[in-house]
Protein backbone atom coordinates (compact mmCIF):
# COMPACT_ATOMS: atom_id res chain seq x y z
CA UNK A 1 0.00 0.00 0.00
CA UNK A 2 3.02 2.32 0.07
CA UNK A 3 3.12 5.06 -2.65
CA UNK A 4 5.06 4.32 -5.82
CA UNK A 5 7.55 7.12 -5.10
CA UNK A 6 8.34 5.51 -1.75
CA UNK A 7 8.74 2.03 -3.26
CA UNK A 8 11.03 3.38 -5.98
CA UNK A 9 13.36 5.24 -3.60
CA UNK A 10 16.92 4.17 -4.53
CA UNK A 11 18.79 1.84 -2.19
CA UNK A 12 22.23 2.44 -3.74
CA UNK A 13 23.96 5.27 -5.57
CA UNK A 14 23.69 3.23 -8.79
CA UNK A 15 19.93 3.81 -8.70
CA UNK A 16 20.21 7.60 -8.31
CA UNK A 17 19.53 9.44 -11.56
CA UNK A 18 21.11 12.67 -12.79
CA UNK A 19 23.63 13.32 -10.00
CA UNK A 20 26.81 11.69 -11.31
CA UNK A 21 28.92 14.63 -10.12
CA UNK A 22 28.08 13.52 -6.58
CA UNK A 23 27.34 9.80 -6.68
CA UNK A 24 28.78 8.57 -9.97
CA UNK A 25 31.92 6.46 -10.11
CA UNK A 26 34.14 9.52 -9.68
CA UNK A 27 31.60 11.52 -7.66
CA UNK A 28 32.85 13.38 -4.62
CA UNK A 29 30.57 11.52 -2.18
CA UNK A 30 31.61 8.14 -3.54
CA UNK A 31 35.26 9.14 -3.15
CA UNK A 32 34.64 10.20 0.47
CA UNK A 33 33.27 6.76 1.27
CA UNK A 34 35.92 4.83 -0.65
CA UNK A 35 38.76 6.77 1.01
CA UNK A 36 37.02 6.67 4.40
CA UNK A 37 37.40 10.43 4.77
CA UNK A 38 33.96 11.64 5.83
CA UNK A 39 33.47 15.39 5.74
CA UNK A 40 30.46 17.45 6.74
CA UNK A 41 28.56 18.77 3.74
CA UNK A 42 25.33 20.46 2.71
CA UNK A 43 23.20 19.26 -0.20
CA UNK A 44 21.13 22.02 -1.76
CA UNK A 45 18.74 22.00 -4.70
CA UNK A 46 15.07 21.97 -5.74
CA UNK A 47 12.51 19.64 -4.13
CA UNK A 48 12.20 16.13 -5.52
CA UNK A 49 15.75 15.88 -6.87
CA UNK A 50 17.04 13.28 -4.40
CA UNK A 51 18.73 15.16 -1.55
CA UNK A 52 17.19 13.03 1.22
CA UNK A 53 17.77 9.83 -0.73
CA UNK A 54 21.45 10.62 -1.34
CA UNK A 55 21.95 11.55 2.32
CA UNK A 56 20.25 8.33 3.49
CA UNK A 57 22.37 6.11 1.25
CA UNK A 58 25.54 7.94 2.30
CA UNK A 59 24.62 7.55 5.98
CA UNK A 60 24.03 3.80 5.59
CA UNK A 61 27.36 3.36 3.81
CA UNK A 62 29.33 5.55 6.23
CA UNK A 63 29.85 2.87 8.87
CA UNK A 64 28.80 5.36 11.56
CA UNK A 65 25.71 5.34 13.72
CA UNK A 66 23.47 7.89 12.07
CA UNK A 67 20.48 9.98 13.09
CA UNK A 68 17.94 12.19 11.33
CA UNK A 69 17.08 15.61 12.74
CA UNK A 70 14.57 18.11 11.34
CA UNK A 71 15.67 21.65 12.16
CA UNK A 72 12.17 22.97 11.57
CA UNK A 73 10.20 20.70 13.91
CA UNK A 74 12.62 19.17 16.43
CA UNK A 75 14.08 20.77 19.53
CA UNK A 76 17.51 21.40 20.96
CA UNK A 77 16.76 18.72 23.58
CA UNK A 78 16.34 16.15 20.81
CA UNK A 79 19.67 17.18 19.28
CA UNK A 80 21.32 16.97 22.69
CA UNK A 81 20.09 13.39 23.06
CA UNK A 82 21.70 12.58 19.72
CA UNK A 83 24.96 14.40 20.51
CA UNK A 84 25.28 12.66 23.88
CA UNK A 85 25.92 9.41 22.03
CA UNK A 86 29.29 10.82 20.88
CA UNK A 87 30.57 9.98 24.35
CA UNK A 88 30.74 6.41 23.07
CA UNK A 89 31.53 6.81 19.34
CA UNK A 90 31.51 9.23 16.43
CA UNK A 91 28.16 9.77 14.74
CA UNK A 92 26.61 11.15 11.56
CA UNK A 93 23.60 13.49 11.67
CA UNK A 94 21.39 14.23 8.67
CA UNK A 95 19.77 17.63 9.29
CA UNK A 96 16.74 18.35 7.13
CA UNK A 97 15.84 22.01 6.51
CA UNK A 98 19.16 23.05 7.96
CA UNK A 99 18.47 26.67 6.96
CA UNK A 100 15.85 26.73 9.76
CA UNK A 101 18.27 25.72 12.50
CA UNK A 102 18.05 28.15 15.41
CA UNK A 103 21.15 29.98 16.60
CA UNK A 104 21.29 28.25 20.00
CA UNK A 105 21.04 24.83 18.35
CA UNK A 106 23.85 25.75 15.97
CA UNK A 107 26.04 26.93 18.85
CA UNK A 108 25.51 23.64 20.62
CA UNK A 109 26.40 21.60 17.53
CA UNK A 110 29.50 23.50 16.36
CA UNK A 111 32.09 22.12 18.84
CA UNK A 112 31.18 18.55 17.92
CA UNK A 113 31.57 19.35 14.22
CA UNK A 114 34.93 20.99 14.96
CA UNK A 115 36.21 17.94 16.83
CA UNK A 116 34.94 15.51 14.20
CA UNK A 117 32.79 13.65 16.72
CA UNK A 118 29.73 14.58 14.67
CA UNK A 119 29.70 14.55 10.86
CA UNK A 120 26.79 16.59 9.51
CA UNK A 121 24.85 16.30 6.27
CA UNK A 122 22.60 19.33 5.83
CA UNK A 123 19.66 19.40 3.42
CA UNK A 124 18.04 22.55 2.05
CA UNK A 125 16.06 23.76 -0.94
CA UNK A 126 17.45 27.29 -0.53
CA UNK A 127 20.70 28.89 -1.64
CA UNK A 128 23.06 28.05 1.25
CA UNK A 129 25.16 31.16 0.63
CA UNK A 130 22.14 33.28 1.52
CA UNK A 131 20.12 31.12 3.91
CA UNK A 132 22.59 29.28 6.15
CA UNK A 133 24.51 30.83 9.01
CA UNK A 134 28.16 31.33 8.10
CA UNK A 135 29.30 29.49 11.23
CA UNK A 136 27.70 26.29 9.95
CA UNK A 137 28.39 26.96 6.28
CA UNK A 138 32.11 27.52 6.78
CA UNK A 139 32.42 24.08 8.38
CA UNK A 140 30.67 22.27 5.54
CA UNK A 141 31.34 21.54 1.89
CA UNK A 142 28.49 22.74 -0.34
CA UNK A 143 27.22 20.42 -3.08
CA UNK A 144 24.41 21.21 -5.48
CA UNK A 145 21.84 18.52 -6.25
CA UNK A 146 20.84 19.52 -9.75
CA UNK A 147 17.40 19.76 -11.23
CA UNK A 148 16.93 16.60 -13.26
CA UNK A 149 16.93 16.63 -17.02
CA UNK A 150 14.37 14.91 -19.22
CA UNK A 151 16.38 11.73 -19.72
CA UNK A 152 16.82 11.19 -15.96
CA UNK A 153 13.09 11.57 -15.30
CA UNK A 154 12.25 9.32 -18.26
CA UNK A 155 14.56 6.57 -16.99
CA UNK A 156 12.97 6.74 -13.56
CA UNK A 157 9.45 6.50 -15.03
CA UNK A 158 10.28 3.56 -17.27
CA UNK A 159 12.07 1.84 -14.41
CA UNK A 160 8.97 2.24 -12.25
CA UNK A 161 6.70 0.30 -14.60
CA UNK A 162 7.61 -2.97 -12.94
CA UNK A 163 6.21 -1.66 -9.65
CA UNK A 164 2.83 -0.60 -11.04
CA UNK A 165 -0.34 -2.49 -10.20
CA UNK A 166 -1.21 -2.81 -13.90
CA UNK A 167 0.90 -3.76 -16.90
CA UNK A 168 0.62 -0.76 -19.23
CA UNK A 169 2.33 0.61 -22.29
CA UNK A 170 3.52 4.24 -22.21
CA UNK A 171 3.33 6.62 -25.17
CA UNK A 172 6.53 8.67 -25.55
CA UNK A 173 4.46 11.86 -25.62
CA UNK A 174 2.85 10.79 -22.34
CA UNK A 175 6.34 10.62 -20.83
CA UNK A 176 7.02 14.15 -22.06
CA UNK A 177 3.74 15.37 -20.58
CA UNK A 178 4.54 13.84 -17.19
CA UNK A 179 7.98 15.43 -17.23
CA UNK A 180 6.51 18.87 -17.94
CA UNK A 181 3.75 18.55 -15.34
CA UNK A 182 6.24 17.32 -12.73
CA UNK A 183 8.53 20.34 -13.22
CA UNK A 184 11.41 17.84 -13.31
CA UNK A 185 10.76 16.43 -9.84
CA UNK A 186 11.03 12.62 -9.72
CA UNK A 187 8.64 12.30 -6.78
CA UNK A 188 5.92 14.29 -8.56
CA UNK A 189 6.50 12.44 -11.83
CA UNK A 190 6.06 9.06 -10.11
CA UNK A 191 2.94 10.29 -8.35
CA UNK A 192 1.41 11.32 -11.69
CA UNK A 193 2.29 7.95 -13.23
CA UNK A 194 0.74 6.10 -10.30
CA UNK A 195 -2.41 8.24 -10.52
CA UNK A 196 -2.75 7.41 -14.21
CA UNK A 197 -2.83 3.68 -13.46
CA UNK A 198 -6.02 4.17 -11.44
CA UNK A 199 -7.97 4.60 -14.69
CA UNK A 200 -6.02 2.11 -16.82
CA UNK A 201 -6.21 -1.68 -17.22
CA UNK A 202 -3.60 -4.27 -18.18
CA UNK A 203 -2.49 -3.68 -21.77
CA UNK A 204 -3.78 -0.08 -21.97
CA UNK A 205 -1.68 2.69 -23.49
CA UNK A 206 -0.89 5.71 -21.33
CA UNK A 207 -1.42 8.80 -23.50
CA UNK A 208 -0.90 12.54 -22.94
CA UNK A 209 -4.68 12.96 -22.61
CA UNK A 210 -4.69 10.58 -19.65
CA UNK A 211 -1.82 12.47 -18.06
CA UNK A 212 -3.68 15.78 -18.43
CA UNK A 213 -6.75 14.19 -16.88
CA UNK A 214 -5.02 12.90 -13.73
CA UNK A 215 -2.43 15.64 -13.23
CA UNK A 216 -5.04 17.99 -11.83
CA UNK A 217 -4.73 20.77 -14.39
CA UNK A 218 -6.66 21.52 -17.58
CA UNK A 219 -3.65 22.66 -19.56
CA UNK A 220 -4.35 23.00 -23.27
CA UNK A 221 -0.88 24.38 -24.04
CA UNK A 222 0.95 21.24 -22.92
CA UNK A 223 0.88 19.27 -26.16
CA UNK A 224 3.63 17.03 -27.41
CA UNK A 225 5.35 19.94 -29.16
CA UNK A 226 5.63 22.03 -26.00
CA UNK A 227 9.00 23.54 -25.03
CA UNK A 228 10.52 22.56 -21.73
CA UNK A 229 9.89 24.78 -18.74
CA UNK A 230 13.23 26.56 -18.69
CA UNK A 231 13.13 26.95 -22.45
CA UNK A 232 9.89 28.88 -21.90
CA UNK A 233 11.57 31.20 -19.41
CA UNK A 234 14.38 31.70 -21.92
CA UNK A 235 11.84 32.35 -24.70
CA UNK A 236 10.19 35.01 -22.54
CA UNK A 237 13.55 36.69 -21.91
CA UNK A 238 14.58 36.58 -25.57
CA UNK A 239 11.23 38.05 -26.61
CA UNK A 240 11.49 40.94 -24.13
CA UNK A 241 15.13 41.49 -25.11
CA UNK A 242 14.07 41.56 -28.76
CA UNK A 243 11.26 44.06 -28.02
CA UNK A 244 8.59 41.69 -29.38
CA UNK A 245 5.69 42.53 -27.12
CA UNK A 246 3.25 39.98 -28.55
CA UNK A 247 5.74 37.09 -28.24
CA UNK A 248 6.52 38.23 -24.71
CA UNK A 249 2.85 38.05 -23.73
CA UNK A 250 2.47 34.67 -25.44
CA UNK A 251 5.31 33.04 -23.49
CA UNK A 252 4.14 34.73 -20.30
CA UNK A 253 0.75 33.08 -20.87
CA UNK A 254 2.38 29.65 -21.17
CA UNK A 255 4.31 30.20 -17.96
CA UNK A 256 1.26 31.46 -16.10
CA UNK A 257 -0.56 28.30 -17.17
CA UNK A 258 2.17 26.27 -15.47
CA UNK A 259 1.56 28.32 -12.34
CA UNK A 260 5.10 28.89 -11.02
CA UNK A 261 4.86 32.54 -10.01
CA UNK A 262 8.24 32.66 -8.25
CA UNK A 263 10.17 31.48 -11.31
CA UNK A 264 8.46 34.09 -13.50
CA UNK A 265 9.30 36.85 -11.03
CA UNK A 266 12.93 35.79 -10.68
CA UNK A 267 13.37 35.82 -14.45
CA UNK A 268 11.71 39.23 -14.86
CA UNK A 269 14.03 40.73 -12.24
CA UNK A 270 17.04 39.35 -14.10
CA UNK A 271 15.75 40.76 -17.40
CA UNK A 272 15.24 44.19 -15.83
CA UNK A 273 18.96 44.47 -15.09
CA UNK A 274 20.50 42.20 -17.73
CA UNK A 275 18.64 43.43 -20.81
CA UNK A 276 17.09 46.79 -19.93
CA UNK A 277 19.65 48.04 -17.44
CA UNK A 278 20.79 51.64 -17.74
CA UNK A 279 18.55 52.31 -20.71
CA UNK A 280 15.67 52.50 -18.23
CA UNK A 281 17.14 52.28 -14.70
CA UNK A 282 13.77 52.61 -12.97
CA UNK A 283 12.63 49.32 -14.48
CA UNK A 284 14.24 47.27 -11.70
CA UNK A 285 12.16 49.05 -9.06
CA UNK A 286 9.02 48.78 -11.19
CA UNK A 287 9.49 45.03 -11.62
CA UNK A 288 10.12 44.62 -7.90
CA UNK A 289 6.91 46.49 -7.08
CA UNK A 290 4.98 44.43 -9.61
CA UNK A 291 6.46 41.23 -8.17
CA UNK A 292 5.40 42.20 -4.65
CA UNK A 293 1.88 42.98 -5.86
CA UNK A 294 1.64 39.72 -7.82
CA UNK A 295 2.71 37.68 -4.80
CA UNK A 296 0.22 39.45 -2.55
CA UNK A 297 -2.80 38.89 -4.82
CA UNK A 298 -1.75 35.51 -6.26
CA UNK A 299 -3.24 33.87 -9.33
CA UNK A 300 -5.49 34.41 -11.22
CA UNK A 301 -5.33 38.19 -10.63
CA UNK A 302 -1.52 38.20 -10.70
CA UNK A 303 -1.74 37.56 -14.45
CA UNK A 304 -2.87 41.20 -14.93
CA UNK A 305 0.08 42.61 -13.01
CA UNK A 306 2.55 40.38 -14.84
CA UNK A 307 1.07 41.25 -18.23
CA UNK A 308 1.32 44.97 -17.53
CA UNK A 309 4.96 44.87 -16.45
CA UNK A 310 5.99 42.53 -19.29
CA UNK A 311 4.46 44.89 -21.87
CA UNK A 312 6.38 47.78 -20.29
CA UNK A 313 9.62 45.76 -20.34
CA UNK A 314 9.21 44.61 -23.93
CA UNK A 315 8.68 48.15 -25.21
CA UNK A 316 11.40 49.71 -23.04
CA UNK A 317 14.76 50.80 -24.48
CA UNK A 318 17.42 48.12 -23.89
CA UNK A 319 21.03 48.20 -22.70
CA UNK A 320 23.36 45.40 -21.64
CA UNK A 321 26.31 47.62 -20.75
CA UNK A 322 26.10 46.63 -17.07
CA UNK A 323 26.45 42.92 -17.92
CA UNK A 324 29.36 43.49 -20.28
CA UNK A 325 31.20 45.73 -17.82
CA UNK A 326 31.04 43.37 -14.83
CA UNK A 327 31.80 40.25 -16.87
CA UNK A 328 34.93 41.85 -18.34
CA UNK A 329 36.03 43.04 -14.90
CA UNK A 330 35.49 39.60 -13.37
CA UNK A 331 37.42 37.97 -16.19
CA UNK A 332 40.36 40.35 -15.74
CA UNK A 333 40.53 39.86 -11.97
CA UNK A 334 40.18 36.07 -12.16
CA UNK A 335 42.56 35.50 -15.07
CA UNK A 336 45.12 38.32 -15.00
CA UNK A 337 47.47 40.02 -12.58
CA UNK A 338 45.59 43.27 -12.07
CA UNK A 339 47.97 44.65 -9.47
CA UNK A 340 47.55 46.22 -6.05
CA UNK A 341 44.97 48.74 -4.90
CA UNK A 342 46.54 52.25 -5.24
CA UNK A 343 47.84 53.86 -2.05
CA UNK A 344 45.28 56.69 -2.21
CA UNK A 345 42.44 54.13 -2.22
CA UNK A 346 43.85 51.88 0.51
CA UNK A 347 42.37 52.85 3.89
CA UNK A 348 45.35 51.49 5.82
CA UNK A 349 47.75 53.76 3.93
CA UNK A 350 45.42 56.73 4.01
CA UNK A 351 45.34 56.52 7.82
CA UNK A 352 49.13 56.87 7.85
CA UNK A 353 49.24 59.56 5.13
CA UNK A 354 45.83 61.29 4.94
CA UNK A 355 47.11 63.82 2.42
CA UNK A 356 47.35 61.22 -0.37
CA UNK A 357 43.56 61.00 -0.67
CA UNK A 358 41.71 63.84 -2.41
CA UNK A 359 38.11 64.16 -1.27
CA UNK A 360 36.05 64.54 -4.50
CA UNK A 361 33.29 66.60 -2.87
CA UNK A 362 35.80 69.40 -2.32
CA UNK A 363 36.42 69.65 -6.08
CA UNK A 364 34.39 71.26 -8.83
CA UNK A 365 31.60 68.93 -10.03
CA UNK A 366 32.77 66.51 -7.29
CA UNK A 367 35.48 65.19 -9.61
CA UNK A 368 39.26 65.23 -9.28
CA UNK A 369 42.06 63.88 -11.44
CA UNK A 370 42.89 60.87 -9.27
CA UNK A 371 42.50 57.44 -10.86
CA UNK A 372 41.28 54.64 -8.63
CA UNK A 373 42.26 51.60 -10.72
CA UNK A 374 45.41 49.61 -9.92
CA UNK A 375 48.44 50.86 -11.85
CA UNK A 376 48.66 47.69 -13.97
CA UNK A 377 45.23 48.27 -15.47
CA UNK A 378 44.96 52.04 -15.15
CA UNK A 379 43.88 52.48 -18.77
CA UNK A 380 41.36 49.65 -18.92
CA UNK A 381 37.79 50.44 -19.95
CA UNK A 382 34.86 48.28 -18.88
CA UNK A 383 31.87 50.52 -19.34
CA UNK A 384 30.98 51.48 -22.90
CA UNK A 385 27.72 53.44 -22.85
CA UNK A 386 25.02 53.03 -25.44
CA UNK A 387 23.35 56.26 -26.46
CA UNK A 388 20.02 54.77 -27.48
CA UNK A 389 18.14 56.10 -24.45
CA UNK A 390 18.07 59.57 -22.96
CA UNK A 391 19.32 58.35 -19.58
CA UNK A 392 22.37 56.49 -20.86
CA UNK A 393 23.08 59.27 -23.33
CA UNK A 394 23.27 61.62 -20.35
CA UNK A 395 25.60 59.17 -18.60
CA UNK A 396 27.80 59.12 -21.69
CA UNK A 397 28.06 62.91 -21.70
CA UNK A 398 29.02 63.00 -18.02
CA UNK A 399 31.54 60.21 -18.62
CA UNK A 400 33.23 62.32 -21.31
CA UNK A 401 33.54 65.20 -18.84
CA UNK A 402 34.95 62.89 -16.15
CA UNK A 403 37.46 61.31 -18.54
CA UNK A 404 38.65 64.74 -19.63
CA UNK A 405 39.37 65.73 -16.03
CA UNK A 406 41.09 62.42 -15.31
CA UNK A 407 43.02 62.55 -18.61
CA UNK A 408 41.60 59.18 -19.55
CA UNK A 409 40.99 58.08 -23.11
CA UNK A 410 38.29 55.61 -24.11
Amino acid sequence: MKPLAYRMRPETFDDVFGQDHLVGKDGVLVQMLEKKKLLSFILYGPPGTGKTTIASIFAKMSGLDYYFFNASTESKARLKDIIDTTAYHDILIVIDEIHRMKADVQDYLLPYMESGNATVIGLTTLNPYQSINIAIRSRCHLYEVKKLDDSAIEKALLNARKELDVDIRIDKHALEAIIRFSNHEIRTALNILESATLILKDGDLLTPQTVYRVAGSMNHDLDDHEDHYYDLLSALQKSIRGSDVDASIHYLARLITLGDLNSIIRRLLVIAYEDIGLANPLMGSKVLSAADAAIKVGFPEARIILSTIVIDMALSPKSNTGVIAIDEALSDYQNKDTGQVPDHVDNRKIKIRPEIYHYPHNDKDSINDQSYLPEKIKDVTYYHPKEESSYEKALAERLKMIDKIKYKKR
